[in-house]
């Protein structure tokens, strides 16, 4: 396989990491980029990246670790300035390494290799990052899923962090007519629907009335990662660890929003 082969296979889950990181697809997207110019531009770095996923990852991180200082100020409306405004107090570390172990699927030891740390401190890492997922505020949580056993799950987990379920729905018409009851703080949802109806025009519905922090939970996350539409910010993949999901709620809740960006 040749590297450009190795990239392209490996870019759509990178993109998943750069937006989860930075709370929006075109900033996560911008971090990508500038990765791939700085490969192109040091033959060196080019030459490591024959070596897979963690050492592209790994000059991602060069780049992220050298730049998210230096985030412009925030520009536009909504999700956008909103998470380039909060990037100035983010925490990178710690939830870095909890997103490289869960969303990412990273070992300890890979993730260590990635931001250039040993085990230990990765571990602390992550231990320090679920710590301030403990001291978040909680949320009333609308989850969008056809299968009873996961929705259960997700109840489950939504419930042991603190959080409320204002209501489950396995359909279109039912996240409406949940909806409009109570307007959630955060929506967990599938994409294929039992009734044949889409989680994404669910979600749609949802940002039409407000701007609420979306994750979705699906089987086939390369399908919405082509980079050829708006695509969501915070994207997990079944079957999913709960450690995952978890990670990726502290990050929407952190943000405050995920409404897709063009």
């Amino acid at each position: 396989m040749s590297l450009g082969d190795q990239i392209a296979k490996n870019l759509p889950y990178l993109r998943r990491y750069a937006r989860a990181l930075t709370g929006s697809q075109a900033t996560g997207d911008a971090f990508v980029r500038a990765t791939l110019e700085a490969a192109l531009a040091d033959d060196q770095l080019k030459a490591s990246l024959e070596g897979g996923r963690v050492p592209l990852y790994r000059a991602f991180n060069k780049v992220w670790a050298s730049a998210y200082m230096d985030v412009p100020e925030p520009v536009g409306e909504g999700h956008e300035g909103a998470a380039q405004d909060r990037l100035k107090s983010i925490t990178p570390l710690n939830r870095q390494a909890l997103l490289l172990t869960t969303l990412e699927d990273f070992s300890v030891e890979q993730a260590g290799e990635i931001m250039d740390l040993a085990p230990d401190q990765i571990e602390r890492l992550v231990q320090e990052a679920v710590s301030e997922i403990d001291r978040e505020s909680a949320t009333s949580v609308l989850i969008i899923e056809d299968e009873p056993l996961i929705s259960m799950q997700l109840e489950d987990l939504v419930t042991s962090l603190g959080h409320e379920v204002c209501g489950t729905a396995a359909t279109r018409t039912q996240a409406q007519e949940v909806v409009a009851q109570k307007t959630p703080g955060l929506v967990l949802a599938d994409i294929q629907l039992a009734d044949g109806s889409s989680g994404l025009d669910a979600v749609d519905d949802i940002l039409a009335i407000d701007s609420v922090p979306v994750i979705f939970i699906t089987a086939y996350p390369e399908r919405l990662l082509t980079g050829d539409r708006p695509e969501p910010t915070y994207l997990v993949t079944k079957p999913f660890q709960e450690q995952t999901v978890r990670a990726a709620i502290s990050q929407a809740l952190f943000f405050g929003s995920s409404r897709p960006l063009g």
